[in-house]
């Protein structure tokens, strides 16, 4: 094994919510802006409620991942969030570093959105993913078009009609060439441009309206994805 497998991805965040608040999103309610790790076999190395969180998993021939979040209150219910994601990419390193720290920022950009608007609703969670054939150059372009959100930046004010899925109205919270953050009143759409680091496009639905039903979402989402990559 040699040392070049390594990776570590830092970034620091002035979050929306007092270190309590943050501690809660990272460990109970994931979720809510990222996707469920109840399941993951993570060790909690280091647990200094509510400043220090070390996870890590370990595997075969030296292979580990790593997070840790460190976690500092700010003036006015804010917090200072330092993290560190570390580990070992067993393979495609280049690519798997690239889609790994482009996909912290957006993560912990929605982290911030969640501890903002919908801190502590309950969260109906659906996770969509496109067909194989959105794994082209430009299969994010395509899906971007398809929303009528193709050029549009982070701020602007949305109001669009999905095939399918129905009418949809809030603020674009984040836009870049790979990611693309919709909120509504209720509702945080992740679209996930992962085409770019070799898998297909993605795409998240985190639902605090109450009345989410994941199944049906899946299928109308579903739907939509294969028409635009058909």
């Amino acid at each position: 094994m040699t040392d070049n497998r390594k990776f570590e991805i830092v970034a620091d965040a002035e979050l929306p919510g007092t270190p309590e608040r943050v501690w809660n999103a990272v460990t109970a309610d994931t979720p809510a802006w990222m996707f469920p790790t109840d399941q993951w076999p993570a060790v909690k190395t280091v647990e200094e409620y509510p400043s220090h969180l070390v996870s890590r998993m370990d595997g075969p021939d030296g292979w580990f991942n790593q997070l840790e979040h460190v976690l500092e209150p700010l003036e006015g219910g804010r917090a200072k969030l330092h993290y560190v994601h570390s580990g070992i990419f067993a393979d495609n390193w280049d690519e798997q570093y690239d889609g790994a720290s482009k996909h912290t920022e957006f993560y912990l950009h929605t982290l911030g959105q969640y501890l903002q608007h919908f801190d502590g609703r309950p969260v109906v969670f659906t996770d969509i993913q496109g067909p194989a054939t959105s794994q082209v150059p430009d299969g994010f372009v395509q899906l971007k078009k398809a929303l009528g959100m193709d050029g549009v930046a982070a701020g602007s004010r949305f109001d669009v009609d999905v095939d399918g899925v129905g009418r949809l109205s809030g603020e674009v919270d984040f836009a870049n060439q790979n990611f693309l953050g919709l909120r509504t009143a209720d509702t945080m759409y992740r679209f996930f441009g992962r085409n770019a680091f070799g898998a297909p496009v993605g795409m998240t639905v985190h639902d605090f309206s109450g009345s989410g039903d994941s199944e049906l979402t899946a299928k109308t989402w579903g739907g939509f994805l294969e028409k635009v990559y058909a």
